[in-house]
């Protein structure tokens, strides 16, 4: 899929039995799960200058469109995080649930969220960083966001 190429950044995932639903499929819930469990890997690869105890975002919109069902038994799944725009306080990330079938990509899930970036001694949204700008443009090959 071209869709990868815009991606630098994904996270093996470990679906387990309780994460699935009486159909015998990961529920859809669970979905938001594994984009947060990436998002903080992600956020961590991206910014070497990152620490959660002083910099604070607040999730502002998260959707999931389901494209397939996961199951136990799919092999390797991953979720692929990238940065897709960046506001003045808020980013917006893309993420991708994908497992590998016969050489093949298969596309479970396509995801967004909006970070706002906030003071929690303030608790008032703030502006990002230009630190943290330049290490997720760095990251990313800055080409593939949108200002």
């Amino acid at each position: 899929m071209d869709i990868f190429k815009q991606f630098t950044f994904k996270q093996d995932l470990q679906v387990r039995w309780m994460d699935l639903d009486p159909l015998g499929h990961v529920n859809n819930s669970i979905y938001i799960q594994y984009f947060e469990l990436g998002r903080g890997k992600y956020m961590s690869a991206s910014s070497h200058t990152w620490d959660w105890h002083k910099n604070m975002f607040l999730i502002a919109n998260i959707s999931c469109d389901y494209k397939r069902e996961l199951k136990l038994t799919d092999h390797d799944p991953t979720v692929w995080v990238r940065t897709m725009r960046f506001g003045s306080k808020s980013f917006d990330l893309e993420y991708l649930i994908c497992t590998e079938h016969e050489g093949q990509t298969i596309l479970h899930a396509q995801g967004r969220s909006t970070q706002v970036m906030f003071d929690m001694k303030e608790r008032k949204t703030i502006l990002i960083p230009e630190w943290l700008k330049s290490e997720i443009l760095a990251y990313e090959k800055a080409g593939s966001i949108a200002e």
